[in-house]
């Protein structure tokens, strides 16, 4: 296990109703004006953004809105956020919304008391200080209530990136399953995915000895898949919706991922298909991380063997790991399939033609130095042949 620190002060109100107590929560931390910070649509139509209203009202907050948000959150919109807190003097901003609009509230936050350009910190420079952020979560998939990250798409050039810091882990999250229920199967599925993702990428590490965090993703992944398809067969199964939506925020809150090195190339790989094609992030890694998977395991065969014995139930082959490995990646992508997600580019509407694009923003957008580094190095012809892999 390799030297580390964590830092997760996040409170979380858990459970029927938290919604409600968003106005106290705000109070508590700081909060004197806010910025609520949402996406649209359910989050408006299901009365949960009057109910937040009217928690802020009862603890006499003053707010004001931004609404807009979209999946794979825009630079533009960040924009537009920064300016408002300044000129509203904004000292504490409210997510309400599923991870998009967390992100989306996470690089407002840290732009509103930064002279320079938000992007800064999209291009590798670590966020130290941000205005307070609180969410409401109405998915799990995303864990950015529990994590220090941020997810942005620069609309010059399309680039998805990431930013980072623990000034911009949510100073409290309220999660109610319950506003879960009524997302679209899709949406569901794709949400299990993206959290076994994030788990995933922290497995798949170089770091010897690390038995503990292996134990816990273990147990997560066990969790995902046990729970995954209870919850796409009865939608309102209030319990499996909470322990997938408790799943994700510790697969993300980097619980699972101290004291070893991780991977993130499905993460990066799927960037460029959500930024060019517009999908659902979950439903790219579901086609992303069974390819990824296949062109690396032999990287580390006991690595992947020892997840498919763990986690799926294989039969370890000692004279064949090879095998074994391969066996648990096709029982991760029955368990996609399963559960409705797809696992090729034409599921997912991407086009063979545009790999060659692809490959030129993964690792040459936006200042890269022409790969991608995680659990193996990955350069552009490791990159191409692994976009020919989901065709």
């Amino acid at each position: 296990m390799e030297n580390f620190t964590f830092y997760s002060p996040t409170y979380f109100a858990f459970g029927k109703d938290t919604e409600n107590d968003a106005g106290a929560y705000v109070k508590r931390f700081g909060g004197h004006k806010v910025l609520i910070h949402y996406g649209g649509g359910s989050v408006v139509r299901s009365g949960l953004l009057d109910r937040v209203k009217k928690s802020l009202d009862d603890e006499n907050i003053a707010y004001v809105e931004l609404g807009g948000v979209k999946p794979n959150p825009r630079s533009g919109l960040v924009y537009e956020g920064i300016d408002l807190c300044k000129k509203e003097c904004i000292d504490f901003v409210l997510a309400v919304g599923g991870g998009s609009t967390i992100d989306s509230s996470k690089a407002i936050a840290a732009g509103a008391v930064y002279d320079g350009d938000f992007w800064d910190f999209y291009s590798g420079k670590y966020i130290t200080e941000a205005l307070p952020v609180g969410t409401i979560l109405t998915i799990a998939a995303a864990g950015s209530e529990g994590s220090p990250d941020s997810v942005i798409t620069k609309e010059e050039g399309m680039f998805k990136r990431g930013a980072t810091g623990d000034a911009i882990r949510p100073k409290f999250s309220i999660l109610n399953p319950a506003l879960t229920q009524t997302l679209p199967p899709y949406q569901t599925a794709a949400g299990i995915t993206d959290i076994m993702a994030h788990l995933h990428e922290r497995y798949l590490t170089n770091s010897k000895d690390v038995e503990v965090t292996d134990r816990l993703i273990e147990g997560l992944l066990l969790t995902m898949i046990h729970e995954g398809p209870r919850v796409i067969a009865d939608p309102n199964n209030y319990e499996a919706r909470a322990n997938i939506m408790w799943a994700g925020m510790m697969a993300h809150n980097n619980s699972c991922g101290v004291g070893r090195s991780q991977d993130w190339n499905s993460h990066n790989i799927e960037h460029e298909l959500s930024a060019e094609y517009d999908c659902v992030h979950g439903a790219g890694l579901a086609v992303t991380m069974p390819a990824v998977f296949k062109y690396v395991y032999k990287h580390d065969v006991m690595r992947f063997a020892k997840l498919a014995t763990r986690v799926w139930g294989c039969q370890m082959d000692f004279d064949n790991p090879e095998a074994t490995a391969l066996a648990g990646i096709a029982a991760l992508e029955n368990f996609l399939k399963s559960i409705g997600m797809p696992l090729t580019f034409a599921e997912l509407g991407a086009k063979e033609e545009d790999i060659p694009k692809l490959v030129q923003a993964l690792c040459y957008g936006d200042g890269r130095p022409g790969y991608i580094q995680g659990f193996v190095k990955l350069d552009t012809e490791d990159c191409t042949k692994i976009y020919k892999m989901m065709v």
